[in-house]
């Protein structure tokens, strides 16, 4: 029953370019470490998400210079650094949905604050903080490290 509800925070929290850059971020990030580019075919293909979008997502992730992206036939996305440890899905998500995560009501109201508190005011405040700790603690590496798992998949 807690998954089910964390799932659906998550779902509620980050928006669905964030999910794809997330996924699309932890590719890249585990082919850099086989010193590879890949295409936007290929990380789209791999992530179970639409080409266009994906194209979008990841102009937003160079853009923050999180990627880098080189055009043509030896072209492709690699990590921006070569120091993936640097690279945290705070950062991330700062670059695709802004800081909305960490300011947002439970209930997507937009009167809800100190003083006027929704009904989950409380809970949600302690799962923000809680989710902000782990955004800012999980690196790319790390996520990339965790594919190498037979029962990871960055497939729906």
């Amino acid at each position: 029953m807690a998954y089910f509800r964390a799932v659906k925070i998550i779902q509620a929290v980050f928006s669905k370019s964030c999910e794809y850059g997330i996924r699309a971020m932890t590719f890249i990030a585990k082919k850099s470490q086989e010193g590879k580019r890949v295409s936007l075919k290929e990380i789209s293909d791999e992530i179970d998400s639409p080409t266009a979008f994906t194209a979008k997502v990841l102009q937003l992730l160079v853009k923050h210079q999180l990627l880098e992206s080189t055009k043509g036939p030896t072209g492709g996305f690699v990590l921006s650094t070569t120091d993936s440890k640097s690279i945290t899905l705070a950062k991330i998500v700062y670059a695709i949905d802004g800081d909305q995560v960490y300011k947002g009501c439970g209930l997507g109201l937009k009167q809800c604050s100190e003083k006027q508190p929704c009904p989950v005011h409380d809970e949600f405040k302690k799962v923000r903080n809680e989710l902000k700790k782990m955004l800012e603690s999980t690196t790319i590496e790390y996520l990339a490290n965790r594919l190498d798992q037979k029962n990871v998949t960055l497939k729906r």
